[in-house]
Formats: structure tokens, sequence, C-alpha cells
């Protein structure tokens, strides 16, 4: 309802009143009041400066409607009431011109505004445009009955307004952009993080998409991967209603999709109306409003698409594909770890492999070559000792000599075989071989030896080693006086164990041996700890996964 009982040009404002106006409006901008309370006291204050009873400030959607952000108490029209901007509305003209604009008699005004403003007792009204960095933000309306005539300086005066509040919105754009930056700073820094420490894909993918939807005004967020075959695989993703979204189905990229549009051009892309679509290509079946999609590009290839989704009357934001960008950029830094790790470790495997068959090579041809004619050499040189005369003791004494020689050298060879690849590991497994080790070891061992049965060739061969080296360091370097020896399997991983009671201070920088055993140990997948204070003994750990392994 109109105000009633104030006669036409009664209570008109000096000019000293209205900068009181203005400085109580300037007041609220400077300390950063909260938007609201800003538009709802220029509302009232526009309405005394004017003597207009009803005052309204509207913001311009993206979708063509204007929302009420602002209104006077006894305005019809209240904080959220919507509508399109269409026909003859102050609103209306004020966007399409983006200039001041007045109507002086509604009556003249027909279809819904008209009777809309005839209905609230509105004779005439005026607004100015709100502009906020050079574009047209909103709209400060004022309208009253036929009683009380609009000033012929209303434009003027309802712009100095909305200067004020255009102060007051690029105020607080620019904290939110400050505290957007931060939080999206604070989520970048999260996932580099988990990419720097060498995080498994599927981990960086989940916290991704996890930083990325609540990062945004999403509902939806998904990284997917594009296969050969035009279909893109769901890796990971997050719901903000908690729902699913189920990895490792393969969705077509045909059809209207930003997944498909991606795919086609490998650059950012955006649908904001999915009517004949769902989930624009993201993976779940959720029905999606406004979707944008982004590349994930890996040393200069598509690699997949990073996917974000409302799923109410939201559209997403005009700057989400550069903040979209910034996360795939880590994502694809992250692949690419991946991969060269990958590749390293497969390269690594590769290496240890050719090394252990060689040694095997080396073993049996020293097994079933030198030593066996160092065996048959032995034999002929004894028998040529028992054939001496009793006559010639000391040609007998030095055939002797050359005999007991040759059997030291032959047990020299026959350790140094063992040494390089012990055939009792080839043939009766790991368990036998390291009773073999416990046997040789020149400090008393406790030996918990694996179950029974065979394991990966790879495998034994790994743990055998690092047994070996580990006893032998104990013997040449720690002066220990017992060494422990556990060889278990839990699940997929089997654990080698060996603590002796040192001096400890062993380093995984100095010294070969224990370096060697490390890369042998990562090329397989494993993991390789040691432990040794000085004065506390020495412990190393071993995890070797048995997963994929083949012999």
């Amino acid at each position: 309802m109109a105000r009633q009982g104030i006669p036409p040009g009664a209570g008109e404002l000096g000019a000293v009143d209205a900068q009181s106006s203005l400085r109580r409006v300037a007041t609220l901008v400077a300390r950063g009041a909260a938007p609201a309370d800003v538009f709802s006291a220029v509302a009232e204050e526009v309405s005394k400066v004017l003597n207009l009873p009803l005052v309204e400030m509207c913001r311009y959607e993206s979708d063509g409607t204007a929302t009420v952000v602002g209104a006077t108490g006894d305005h019809p029209f209240q904080v959220g009431t919507r509508w399109t901007l269409d026909g003859a509305s102050l609103t209306a003209l004020v966007r399409r011109t983006e200039r001041p604009a007045r109507i002086d008699d509604y009556a003249e005004v027909t279809g819904p505004i008209g009777d809309a403003a005839r209905a609230s007792g509105v004779h005439s009204g005026v607004g100015a445009p709100v502009v906020v960095d050079g574009r047209v933000w909103g709209v400060v309306s004022a309208g009253g009955d036929s009683r009380v005539p609009l000033p012929i300086d209303a434009e003027v005066r309802l712009n100095e307004f909305t200067e004020l509040v255009a102060t007051a919105i690029a105020n607080t754009q620019a904290r939110e952009e400050l505290r957007r930056l931060a939080e999206e700073q604070a989520a970048l820094r999260r996932v580099a993080t988990l990419v720097a420490h060498g995080a498994p894909p599927p981990a960086i993918f989940a916290a991704v998409a996890k930083e990325i939807g609540e990062l945004l005004p999403a509902d939806l967020a998904v990284i997917g991967r594009y296969a050969g075959d035009g279909a893109v695989t769901a890796l990971a993703g997050w719901s903000r209603a908690g729902e699913p979204v189920h990895a490792g189905g393969a969705i077509g990229i045909g059809g209207r999709s930003v997944t498909a549009l991606v795919f086609e051009s490998g650059r950012p892309a955006r649908l904001d109306s999915h009517d004949d679509t769902t989930a624009a290509g993201a993976g779940s079946a959720h029905d999606v409003r406004s979707s944008v999609g982004a590349p994930v590009v890996v040393e200069g290839r598509l690699w997949g698409v990073m996917v974000v989704a409302s799923t109410d009357e939201r559209i997403l934001p005009t700057h989400t594909e550069e903040r979209l960008a910034d996360f795939t950029e880590l994502v694809a830094t992250a692949i690419a770890n991946a991969e060269a790790h990958a590749e390293l470790t497969a390269s690594r495997a590769r290496v240890v492999a050719t090394a252990d068959e060689t040694r095997r090579r080396i073993e049996r041809d020293l097994h079933d070559g030198t030593q066996q004619r160092l065996v048959s050499a032995t034999l002929q040189l004894r028998a040529a000792q028992a054939a001496v005369p009793p006559d010639l003791p000391e040609l007998a004494e030095d055939l002797n000599g050359v005999a007991t020689g040759l059997d030291g050298a032959l047990e020299e060879l026959r350790e140094f075989a063992r040494g390089i690849h012990p055939a009792i590991l080839a043939e009766g497994g790991l368990a036998p071989a390291l009773r073999a080790l416990v046997r040789r070891s020149a400090v008393p061992v406790q030996l918990e030896p694996p179950p029974g049965g065979r394991l990966p060739e790879r495998i034994e061969v790994a743990a055998y080693f690092v047994v070996s080296e580990a006893l032998a360091n104990a013997a040449k370097h720690a002066r220990s006086s017992r060494v422990t020896v556990a060889v278990a399997q839990a699940g997929d991983v089997l654990r080698v164990r060996v603590e002796d009671d040192g001096v400890g201070g062993a380093d995984l920088g100095r010294g070969s041996g224990i370096v060697g055993l490390k890369d042998r140990v990562e090329a397989l997948g494993g993991r390789l700890t040691l432990r040794s204070e000085p004065g506390a003994g020495t412990s190393i750990t071993v995890d070797l996964p048995l997963a994929g392994d083949s012999r």
C-alpha cells in the first residue's frame, strides 16, 4: 500500500537533509555492512529524499530475470521476489537502455506491469541503473501515487545513491574475491601436497573432486578419463548431497554434453540448460541444470576431463572454467608423475630381472662347468697320489698339497656361486635357502621362516638377498651377538624383518649394499625401512607386494 496523508510537495528535503541521507548510507558502506543492510537502508533513505513511498532495489540475473534485494517496508514486492524482464516496467527499461528511466503515468502502461502498478496504488516511477565495474548490476526504482509527483531531479538524486550502492557491492565483491582466492589457494595447496608426496592417482582424483565441488557452488564434481573407443570413464566423483557418484563406469561421449564438447575441441566447455540430457555426461544419473567441463591434458595429449554441475536452478559462475584449470593442471602433473614412476619402476624391474637371470646363468655355468672340472681334476690328482710308489714320499706329499689346495679353491668357488644365486633357492624355495644362510652365519640367528609353499620367484630372490645382506652387515660391521630373522605373509604382502643387537648407526646414504637392496625392493613395488639409532641395534623391514606377481 502507498503511504497516505502526504500532501504534494510537503516534506521536500533540502540539500542538507539529502546529504545527511547520503552520509548515513556512506557510513554503512565504509563500515563494511552486509549488502542486505545497505540495500534496505538505501531504500528507506531514497524514499525520504524523493518523498516517494515505494522504493525497491533489484539485481539483474544472468537468465533474464530480476530479483528484489531491497525494498521499503510497505512495498508490495518484498526481498526475494523475482520476475522476467519483459513489458514496459522500469526494471526492464533500465536494463535495456542502461540509463535512468521514468514512467509518468502507469495508466498508459498496458499488460501485467501496468495492472500490478495500479493495483499497488503506483501512479508514476523513476529508476536508475547500478553500475559495478562497468557492468549494469541492477536498478534502484521509486514510485508514488498521483498526489506525490516525481521530483524533476529524481534521476540525479537516485544516481547519488546508486554510486554508493555500487561501491558497497564492489567492496563486498572484493572481499568475496579475496576470500575465494584464499580458499582456492588453500585447496590447491592441499592437492599439491598430495601430488608432491607421491600419493596414488585415485587418492588425488578423489581429493580434487571433493575440493573443487566444495569450492564452487556445484552439486556434482567428476573426473573422467577418455578412452580410445569414444567413451569417458569416471575415475572419481563427489556429490554435495552425499549420493554416490560411481567410479569405473564407462559413459558415451556422444550427444549434447560437456564431455563431448571437451573431447571434440580440447577446450573448456559449458552447457547451462540440459532439458534433453542427464548429468551432461558427468557419469551420474542426476538431472543437471548447468555444467562446465575442463580438459585434463597430460604431456600435450587430451587425457581426460573434469566436470562440475549444478542440479537446481543455479547457473555456475562465469569464472568456473578458469578455476577448474588450476586443478586440472595438478591432476595432469599427478598423472604424469604416476606414469613416469610406473615407467621407472617397470624399467628397474626389467634391470633387476635381467641381473637375476645373468646371476643364475653365471651360477649355472660355474656349477655345471668350472666346478665339475675342478672336481674331476681333484679326483684325478687323488688317484695319482694313491699310485705314487712308497719310495717317493716327497712326490706323494706334493700331490697331497696340490689336491688340498684344489679342495679349498673348490669350496671357495661354491661359496662364491651361492652368493651369486644359490641353487637351493631355485630348487627348494625361500625357507630352505634361509636355513642355509643361518647355518653359515658367523652370528647366532633366530629364524622364523615363512610358511610352506613357494612364492613368486622375484619375491623369493629379493627376500633372500635382504636377509643375506643384513646377516653379512651384522657380522662385519654391527658387532652384534644375535640376530632375529622373521618372514611372514600378511594378505598380499610378504614382510621380512631382520633385527640385530649391534652398535647401530647404519645409514641408507652410506654403503652400496643396503642401497642396492632398496632399489631391488622398490623395483618390485615394495618398501624398505631402516631403523638404526647409534647403540640401539639395527632393524631392516621390507614389505614386498605379492599381488600381480608371477613366477
